[in-house]
């Protein structure tokens, strides 16, 4: 008898120890996004509140980077060793994961507020695939631990440092890896309600990056993908849902199944050299039906010229749309400059993250 009462003692506080620790898990967080109109908030006080830059208005954006290997892995041990680091001739998942938790403050510093993660990355080499298979998802849907491990660690960073992750479920290069629909919204539900359950709230979700472009499931384009947008949406705790859009192809205005839904709307400049097709593309977007007033956000252009008074990013704020930073290029000696192209240096280590953050400091900080 004395046995059994001192074996339910030990399982009371074992459960006990389960609840706080779940309870700290999900109650501890610092960091909430929200938007009302066509602007963001974090923490209930507007992005940049108070900022003004050559006469713009600075508050309410969210300037932010392509950022989506930041969980990056090649299961494909074919291709793996082509990403292998120039120091070591190995790839190390968890190594690029903690660097890239090492440099985020630099970034936040620098006036970076929001970064995009993606949870199948994107082109290792910019664009193109040839092989490598990197997804947080199996076959049917299902959440891979080791990628969900290094996702917290972002995640976790993101919510000290006052950062907002914009985080994309599916990228084309990818998707083929779920066999069915079956399996893509159970990946869609996996990922929420994982999110919901940690207690994130510093989250922005892209279901999929560039809908647009050769997905293989007919739920991931263009017609179909506001269902899932919906059912994010659906998905709720404590009466919390994740904000949620998707995003297109450079300079594609988003259709009105998507813009009538979506609680922002995400734009791409790729192939816009003359940036005033970046002021027409925001203009024609708020024309679309259904719109209404809700905040534009650029998380992908790969034009620079930061020094420029006609560059994409100077034009998107004077369009008042967030811009995003969305960088490839790799060093001709073995290692990668652009926070896309992997092995990556999540340094700001080239004249053209320096000339990118230079400005962004410039628009929001100084």
């Amino acid at each position: 008898m004395k046995y059994d009462n001192y074996a339910i003692l030990l399982g009371c506080i074992f459960i006990l120890f389960l609840a706080v620790t779940v309870s700290c898990t999900n109650q501890s967080r610092q960091t909430s996004v929200a938007i009302q109109g066509d602007q963001f908030y974090i923490n209930g006080e507007l992005t940049y509140k108070g900022r003004q830059w050559q006469g713009n208005k600075i508050e309410g954006l969210l300037f932010n980077s392509r950022m989506v290997q930041g969980i990056f892995d090649d299961l494909n041990p074919e291709t793996r060793s082509r990403f292998k680091y120039p120091d070591t001739q190995v790839w190390d998942a968890n190594r690029n994961t903690n660097e890239f938790v090492v440099a985020m403050k630099e970034w936040r510093d620098n006036g970076l507020l929001a970064f995009t993660l993606n949870m199948q990355g994107g082109s290792p080499l910019g664009y193109g695939n040839q092989g490598w298979v990197n997804s947080a998802f199996d076959k049917n849907g299902n959440l891979l631990p080791d990628y969900m491990d290094r996702l917290g660690r972002i995640l976790n960073k993101a919510d000290d440092l006052g950062m907002v992750v914009i985080l994309g479920y599916f990228y084309f290069g990818q998707d083929q890896v779920l066999k069915n629909e079956e399996a893509v919204v159970n990946a869609v539900d996996k990922a929420t309600q994982w999110i919901l359950d940690r207690g994130y709230r510093n989250v922005l979700v892209e279901i999929n990056n560039e809908c647009n472009i050769q997905y293989d499931h007919e739920i991931l384009q263009p017609h179909r993908v506001h269902e899932l947008i919906d059912r994010v949406k659906n998905i709720k705790k404590d009466g919390y849902h994740l904000l949620v859009s998707t995003s297109y192809g450079g300079g594609t205005i988003p259709l009105p199944n998507v813009v009538k839904v979506a609680d922002y709307l995400l734009l791409h400049g790729n192939g816009l050299k003359n940036s005033s097709r970046i002021s027409k593309l925001v203009e024609d977007t708020r024309s679309v039906d259904g719109y209404k007033p809700t905040p534009i956000v650029f998380n992908e252009d790969d034009h620079f010229n930061f020094e420029s008074d006609t560059s994409n990013f100077v034009t998107a704020v004077r369009s008042y749309s967030s811009w995003g930073y969305f960088d490839y290029r790799m060093k001709d000696e073995g290692f990668e400059e652009g926070y896309q192209s992997v092995p990556v240096d999540w340094g700001i280590n080239s004249d053209r993250k320096k000339g990118f953050f230079k400005k962004c400091r410039e628009i929001a900080v100084d």
